[in-house]
């Protein structure tokens, strides 16, 4: 079918055809000239139509789906979800083109966490710009991104999660188990199987009553931000530190006050704080490890002041060389640290299930502060499963066997960053699934070397994001979802982008 949509007015604004096309068939939906359950042309009908290649066309209905603006079916084609409830027989021009019988109300003012909340979106979407990976034809080509990626599970790793989420789903369906009276801080065969590997590979003594399990890390910290935060209070951040934490904080109402790094990783200082995060395994993004001597000073501050201290140890899971410094929570013996830990980068993407072990009174406050959002255990089949998976030594034995496959790739990358050494001053890492560097020139050509290598369909993660307070460029290159040679491939592109920029 035919479709008219803005799409000369998009290209003047976007330049870029697969970003234009993605707006104006946004803009369509949204305004209701695409109505909902309209069948969308296929890519090839659409790439003639508009004069654009194939893949800029699937590119653009890949956003769309990825939003939930369209809805693909396999063998029909690409339709249009409803985007808000109608009256029968409403279509989305007819409500936008009503005369309201009575004149808009203004909306109710949002709270100051609300307020918050929105100013931290609007900063979010200010910074977002899709990537493109378009080649000098105007074709498209595989795009490969060093910014993030979909971990998945694969061999035997795979054949045993299967056997695992089968079992658990005959546990479920047994009379006994009852979702009503199951614990809102997690299954209990879980917490368990946490307590006895964080105590085997991290020498942390804690008992399942110490353990909370929460719909990802981020949903773990966010929910400690509101239960000890007040307004205006000064919270200790690393600088750089992960965006997610400061956006928490922030939300809450704390002041940030931002930590001096170095090689080491944070500088301990007498803050006047009563709350510190913390990444001492492997410091985000910088990758720097706490050495001893500091954990315990930090250790003594938080006694001194009577402070939290939040460690988050977010991939020291992968390991290639030496053992790791124990941590803080393996240290405390004053109950003053909360760890958090997930199992988004051990196990895959997809699995969203974080925990903290805390001290049992923090961990009732934290299941309450839990119920308010989920009355019930959310992913009780996957929780059950990961138990299995993790008593049945299905988890070590997936540990070791990535750790294996990512030490190649770790070995491939770093040969190849080598390469880069008149850009960027590299950290060298023991452990973890990305690496951190530095720009060497004017801020301008970082700037520069970017949307080039985006030309020739490269893409990295621009750490400015992290800083807390401005900085020098630096960026953050993720390995572990990439093949070997789409690492190879990836620095080569990076390399061609960069000889470009010399020789203009």
């Amino acid at each position: 079918m035919d479709i008219t949509i803005a799409y000369q007015r998009a290209i003047q604004k976007y330049h870029l055809k697969y970003l234009a096309l993605y707006h104006a068939l946004r803009d369509g939906i949204l305004n209701g000239s695409l109505a909902g359950g309209t069948r969308l042309p296929s890519s090839r009908d659409l790439a003639v139509m508009y004069g654009i290649s194939r893949g800029s066309v699937k590119e653009a209905y890949d956003m769309l789906l990825a939003e939930g603006y369209v809805d693909s079916v396999v063998g029909k084609g690409t339709f249009v979800m409803e985007q808000t409830a109608m009256l029968p027989g409403e279509s989305p021009i007819d409500q936008q083109n009503q005369n309201p019988p009575f004149a808009k109300q203004k909306a109710p003012a949002l709270s100051a966490w609300g307020q918050r909340i929105m100013q931290i979106e609007r900063g979010r979407d200010l910074q977002s710009s899709p990537a493109s990976a378009t080649d000098r034809d105007g074709t498209q080509q595989a795009l490969i991104s060093f910014q993030a990626g979909e971990v998945v599970l694969e061999g035997s790793s795979q054949i045993a999660w299967k056997s695992a989420m089968a079992a658990a789903g005959k546990d479920l369906q047994k009379p006994s188990a009852d979702s009503t009276t199951a614990s809102v801080s997690g299954d209990e065969w879980l917490r368990e199987a946490i307590c006895h590997h964080v105590g085997r590979t991290r020498g942390i003594t804690a008992h399942p009553d110490q353990v909370v399990l929460c719909s990802g890390s981020m949903e773990v910290i966010t929910l400690l931000c509101q239960l000890l935060i007040d307004e205006q209070d000064q919270i200790i951040l690393e600088n750089p530190c992960y965006s997610g934490i400061y956006r928490a904080v922030t939300a809450s109402g704390g002041q940030i006050q931002a930590a001096e790094l170095d090689q080491q990783g944070i500088v301990p200082q007498d803050w006047d704080s009563k709350l510190l995060f913390v990444t001492p395994g492997r410091q985000f993004p910088t990758g720097a490890v706490l050495p001893l001597a500091r954990r315990q000073h930090i250790l003594q501050w938080a006694i001194s002041k009577g402070a939290w201290i939040i460690e988050d140890d977010y991939d020291s899971e992968f390991r290639w060389e030496g053992r790791p410094i124990e941590p803080l929570k393996a240290l405390d013996r004053a109950d003053c640290v909360i760890y958090v830990g997930s199992f988004s980068k051990s196990m895959f993407s997809s699995l969203r299930l974080g925990f903290a072990i805390l001290p049992v009174e923090l961990a009732q406050a934290l299941t309450a502060a839990k119920r308010l959002y989920d009355p019930l255990p959310p992913a009780r089949l996957e929780q059950r499963a990961l138990a299995r998976f993790m008593m049945r030594g299905d988890f070590v034995r997936h540990l070791r066997r990535m750790t294996r496959i990512y030490r190649s790739r770790y070995d491939v990358f770093q040969r190849e960053i080598q390469q880069l050494s008149e850009l960027f001053h590299w950290h060298q890492n023991d452990c973890g699934l990305h690496a951190y560097a530095i720009w060497k020139h004017e801020s301008a050509q970082y700037h520069h070397l970017m949307q080039t290598a985006r030309f020739y369909g490269v893409t990295w993660r621009d750490a400015v994001d992290y800083q807390l307070t401005p900085g020098p460029p630096s960026a953050c290159f993720i390995f572990a979802h990439l093949t070997e040679q789409q690492i190879i491939e990836g620095f080569n592109r990076l390399r061609h982008a960069w000889d470009s920029i010399k020789n203009q």
